[in-house]
């Protein structure tokens, strides 16, 4: 259905220039002048006296009237004034003329009073469309002269007129519209919505009966009648048949192309507008404004066309700016200017006017729109836009109400009007009905995918998922329902049909909702605000300058960021501090103090909501935070110190730094500088954890073997019963504790197994008791594992634990855990990959416990599978860990015991796995560990028993040392005699191998000898076959017939002839001028066919030779069939099957160079000549 029509037509209408306006056709058959004749007792009505009436200024009718009423003028008279009056728009008056000259003609001319009653059916439709829709304030309802009245109005008179004629033809086209009518004022149903029906059953009969009467009117004209063309048109496109209607439409506007009022072109446009093709319907409705300048409907039809247009362009565009300015301006003034109380105009117009807050003029425009419109739509949109104004006053109730009706007059329920149901959604929000609130939203994110409800309904749970963060609890679901909405929200961003920009609010809710379980995705949000805010100043025109001295984007990015909200720099920081990207938090850090700076130095009064040395303390102490992590401690402890100056009494700066003390001296300034800090912030938790902590390293060495008495434990359990029951850090630390303590004690019998589980049931207490208050503490589920498996050796469960925590806390022990867990499964290639994570997140690379950790599944590994390499490696982590760590005793142990494992392993194994060197080195390790394990027992705080070492030591001494002699004994026995073995097996491969190359030279001599043979053969052959050839030639051309006698006799011979004669004459293949004569007198030579016999000179194929030696064969062949090829060819037989020696007149010169043109052209194989006897005899 496109626009461009050929013939210059728009859907069949004439294209013209601009200023071929149409005029319209109504009120043309009324004449300025009325001529009322009297004296009406005359026969001829012609010949009788008339009165005249100017038509064109009517005043009161009653004069008039009451002179039709005397002269009893015919119904014309009657009708005529009547629409004079309405041409002038003097409705009360033409209808008072009507009910009069109805009363008249109704009991002499019944036919006049039909039409008079059918006009006055007409007028009371028209009153309909210009009443108001509902009473006016003050007035009874039973007074008001509504809509609705005029219709029951019409509805009378239409009765009236079909009790006179049921039949009369324009009672059809009235019964339409009035039909038409009533359906527009009917409000949808709720039922309607709920089914899901287009249109409710009670709008659909009225068109239905409305289409009925419209196609009566049409068959009644005959297919002339265009106004029952249009009702049916209008009818189908209420009810959604939108081609049909267009083609009722173009119908008319091809029959009757100066249509204009009605236009059929407005409803091409609306059809049109709704198929999809809006460009089509914008051209239609420019089409009728060329037409028609004064069409009010087409000027706020173009409104709109650009009004939407205006929907897929960000506001900030220029563009949109020029559309909406011109939509305004340009075509809603106009058509105001046209009509003041026209519905859609001023219900565009109120729209306009809401935007500029200027409310006043809102009310006024809806107020109107809603009085006089025919369409529930315009209605709804007029409530609406009242809704909001209210909304914005702070009226709610009377803004509730308004959106109420807004969303009724569009069926309301599962239908309605979306944005007066997101508008009571707000309502309900300022009046603190969360709950109404999310009911009314969750019911809009169900019927649509709508932006700003799935963008409202995600804060409101945003909001109460922050609240629940304390309460924690078990089963809280708020937050991911609060993700789920804000990213359908993300996603429709990038989508490139949106015309929705990013938001800071939705991005910075979602960052506070990843920032516990995913920090990654969090940090994903910062960066895009970061972007956000960073693009708003590089389009500001204070850092133009900046934005232009800086070439890449990079340098831009971290030149503007110093503008950017200090607090999202440093929020970004934390990030990056989480993630262990410690450069990068500092450079953030740094940045956002800059951005304090800037603050700092600008008016006061620009920010009263920012607290500027607020910032600028807790981005220093961050700062600190990032040099520590860098280990730039002399910077971080600077830091530090700038901040007591300015805040002295700044605890975690004083916790810091006696920290750092405490690291650097352990023995002197540390402790005391961290019971300094206790005694005058004994109450700080912060500073309490500390304290706990350096009283755990303080008395690590000497632990009391009661619990009860540890320093550590007493300290945490004062803090959970003087200062905070629910502080996490103590409740982990006296777990913990309790953990360590179970792990040492013993298990030897029955009831100590179960002091033990108790004492680990009493640790499990304490972790669950955080999780409790913290479900996110990855120290308090860790103790949990670590409990599992030591007490209950629950290993997958453990396992499972442990997987989750590795997710959180990115520490070494973590992985060693995990390796433990591992290990223990027999898993052991996991087990050593998290050691080896463990060692490279480890500050010292070489760690001795990890490396022992490492050793010990190495060593399990290889007596399981039995590889000596895995021994090998097991020896190596051990020793690494006692070079790491000489003083420890037990690193030494586990050297001598790796090595021991080691001898006895290598002991264990055949001769064929092992070597001799490996035996000898097994017993110089076993050697020193037995001078280990002497120097282990001697040692004045031996880690193990000192008898089980000595026995142990005496057990490789005594046993395996003559295990490991009388191993190296045998394998250089079996080595020796393998040795032989081996020598002789190679002499025995080195002689075959001998024989069988001086078995191939033989073969190949052989064959050289043969081709050699046959070389000489055949050359010889040719030899021999040239000389015949030649002997032949001679002998026939000495040779002559006796013509006479018929006898042959020797030619005589002549003068030798010139070469380039003899060549001349022999390739013309006849005899020359001069031997004419004589070639008659010499009998002709008969020329004989040699038969063609299998050669029994050939070159043999099968050549018997090694494989080796194939290359050289054929290379040997090859040259001497080169050699051969152009004497071979000359001796065989032409293609034509004649001897060389036949009846042919060329020479053998001749014939030796056609022989070897064909040969080198054609590649044809050589043939053997055949010697025939009886060649030889002659």
């Amino acid at each position: 259905m496109s626009a461009n029509q050929p013939h210059g037509q728009i859907d069949g209408a004439t294209m013209g220039s601009a200023n071929d306006a149409v005029l319209s056709q109504r009120f043309s058959d009324v004449p300025s002048i009325l001529d009322i004749p009297v004296h009406l007792e005359q026969k001829d009505e012609d010949e009788a006296d008339a009165v005249e009436i100017y038509l064109e200024n009517l005043s009161d009718p009653n004069e008039l009237c009451s002179l039709l009423e005397i002269e009893y003028a015919a119904a014309r008279y009657w009708m005529t004034v009547a629409l004079a009056y309405a041409k002038q728009s003097k409705m009360d008056y033409a209808i008072e003329t009507l009910i009069r000259g109805g009363s008249a003609l109704q009991e002499n001319n019944s036919v006049g009073a039909l039409s008079v009653v059918s006009c006055l059916c007409w007028m009371y439709l028209w009153k309909s469309r210009n009443a108001p829709r509902l009473a006016p304030a003050g007035v009874p309802v039973s007074e008001a002269k509504t809509k609705e009245y005029y219709l029951q109005l019409a509805v009378s008179a239409l009765n009236d007129a079909s009790r006179i004629n049921p039949s009369f033809p324009p009672l059809f086209l009235a019964r339409g519209v009035l039909y038409l009518l009533k359906a527009s004022l009917q409000a949808p149903s709720k039922v309607t919505a709920t089914s899901g029906a287009s249109i409710d059953s009670g709008k659909a009969d009225l068109l239905r009966a409305a289409l009925k009467s419209f196609e009566d009117a049409y068959r009644a004209s005959r297919g002339k009648n265009m106004l029952a063309v249009m009702g049916k048109s209008r009818v189908l496109f209420s009810l959604g048949k939108y081609p049909e209607a267009l083609a009722g439409y173009q119908e008319v506007l091809a029959k009757v192309p100066d249509f204009v009022d009605p236009d059929p072109r407005v409803g091409i446009g609306y059809c049109l507008w709704k198929l999809g093709f809006k460009e089509d319907a914008k051209v239609a409705w420019e089409r009728s404004l060329e037409i028609n300048p004064k069409s009010k409907i087409a000027t706020i039809l173009i409104t709109l066309y650009y009004l939407d247009a205006t929907s897929s362009i960000p506001i900030q565009s220029p563009e949109f700016t020029r559309l909406y300015k011109k939509a305004i301006t340009e075509y809603t003034q106009t058509s105001f200017k046209l009509d003041s109380n026209f519905p859609l105009t001023c219900a565009t117009f109120a729209s306009y006017f809401s935007s500029r807050k200027s409310f006043s003029d809102v009310d006024s425009l809806a107020n109107t729109a809603i009085q006089y419109t025919d369409l529930s739509v315009i209605a709804s949109d007029s409530w609406y836009l009242l809704g909001r104004k209210e909304h914005y006053t702070g009226n709610l109730d009377r803004a509730s109400d308004c959106y109420r009706r807004a969303d009724d007059a569009r069926g309301g329920s599962n239908s309605g009007y979306l944005p007066a149901k997101f508008g009571a959604a707000q309502l309900c929000i300022l009046q603190n009905d969360i709950g109404e609130a999310k009911l009314r939203l969750e019911k809009m994110v169900q019927d649509s995918r709508n932006y700003e409800a799935n963008t409202l309904l995600g804060t409101l749970f945003a909001e109460e998922a922050f609240g629940n963060q304390s309460a924690a609890p078990k089963e809280d679901k708020t937050a991911q329902r609060a993700i789920g909405l804000l990213e359908s929200v993300r996603a429709i961003w990038k989508d490139p049909k949106s015309t929705h920009l990013p938001d800071t609010t939705v991005l910075l809710n979602l960052a506070r909702l990843y920032e516990t379980e995913y920090p990654h995705q969090a940090l994903q949000c910062l960066l895009h605000v970061e972007q956000l805010e960073i693009d708003r100043i590089a389009e500001s025109e204070g850092h133009i300058d900046i934005t232009e001295s800086l070439e890449t984007r990079m340098a831009l990015h971290s030149a503007l960021r110093q503008f950017s909200t200090p607090q999202l720099t440093n929020n970004i920081g934390c990030f990056y501090f989480q993630t262990n990207d410690y450069e990068l938090a500092g450079e953030m850090f740094e940045t956002a103090l800059h951005a304090c700076m800037r603050l700092g130095e600008t008016d006061n009064d620009a920010d009263a909501h920012t607290d500027v040395d607020a910032l600028i303390t807790t981005i220093s102490f961050n700062l600190g935070r990032a040099y520590e992590a860098r280990d730039l401690t002399d910077k971080a402890v600077e830091v530090y110190e700038l901040l007591l100056k300015r805040h002295d009494g700044y605890t975690d700066a004083l916790t810091r730094l006696a920290y750092i003390k405490l690291c650097r001296s352990p023995q002197d300034r540390g402790p005391d500088c961290v019971a300094k800090l206790y005694e005058g912030n004994s109450a700080d938790l912060e500073v309490r954890a500390l304290y706990g902590w350096y009283l755990g390293k303080a008395f690590s060495r000497r632990k009391p073997n009661n619990i009860a008495e540890d320093p550590e434990l007493r300290h945490y359990k004062h803090t959970l019963q003087n200062h905070d029951k629910h502080d996490r850090y103590a409740l982990v630390g006296m777990g913990s504790l309790y953990l360590q303590s179970a792990r040492e004690m013993r298990r030897g019998t029955d009831q100590e197994k179960q002091k033990r589980s108790a004492m680990y049931g009493k640790a499990v207490e304490f972790f669950e008791k955080v999780l409790q208050v913290d479900r996110q503490n990855a120290y308090a589920a860790q103790g949990i594992a670590i409990a599992l498996i030591e007490d209950k050796k629950d290993l997958q469960n453990a396992l499972l634990i442990l997987h989750h925590v590795r997710d959180t806390i990115q520490d070494a022990y973590v992985y060693v855990n995990l390796g433990h867990i591992y290990s223990e499964l027999g898993q052991y290639s996991r087990a050593l990959e998290s050691y080896a994570v463990a060692l490279s997140k480890e500050n010292k690379p070489n760690g001795p416990t990890t490396l022992a950790c490492l050793g010990r599944v190495w060593l399990n590994k290889g007596k399981a599978d039995r590889d000596l390499n895995a021994y090998q490696m097991a020896l190596e982590c051990s020793q690494k860990a006692l070079n790491a760590a000489p003083e420890q005793v037990h690193l030494k142990f586990n050297v001598a015991f790796v090595q021991i494992q080691l001898a006895t392993s290598i002991y264990s194994l055949n001769e064929t796995q092992r070597s001799l060197e490996q035996v000898q080195d097994a017993a110089k390790g076993l050697e020193l560990a037995i001078s280990a394990l002497d120097e282990i027992a001697a040692h004045p705080k031996c880690p193990y028993p000192k008898d089980d070492v000595d026995q142990r030591a005496n057990m490789a001494r005594n046993t395996l040392r003559k295990q490991l002699q009388r191993a190296i004994d045998s394998q250089k026995e079996y080595e020796e005699k393998n040795k032989e073995r081996l020598r002789a097996a190679m002499e025995s491969r080195q002689a075959e191998l001998r024989r069988r190359e001086e078995e191939r030279q033989e073969v190949l001599e052989k064959e050289r000898v043969r081709l050699a043979r046959i070389l000489q053969e055949r050359q010889e052959t040719a030899i021999r076959d040239r000389e015949l050839a030649v002997q032949r030639t001679v002998a026939a051309a000495e040779m002559a017939m006796d013509s006479d006698t018929g006898t042959q006799s020797r030619k005589k011979r002549k003068a030798p002839k010139t070469k380039g004669e003899g060549i001349s004459k022999n390739r013309s293949g006849k005899k020359g001028d001069a031997d004419s004569e004589d070639a008659e007198d010499e009998p002709v030579p008969k020329k004989r066919r040699l038969a063609k016999k299998e050669s029994i000179k050939y070159k043999s194929a099968e050549i018997v030779a090694d494989s080796d030696d194939d290359s050289v064969l054929q290379q040997i062949e090859m040259g001497l069939e080169t050699k051969d090829s152009p004497r071979s060819d000359r001796d065989g037989v032409d293609e034509h099957g004649s001897d060389v020696g036949g009846g042919s007149d060329k020479t053998v010169e001749d014939g030796e160079s056609e022989t070897g043109s064909r040969y080198r052209s054609q590649k044809q194989s050589r043939r053997t000549r055949i010697i025939d006897e009886s060649d030889e005899d002659e």
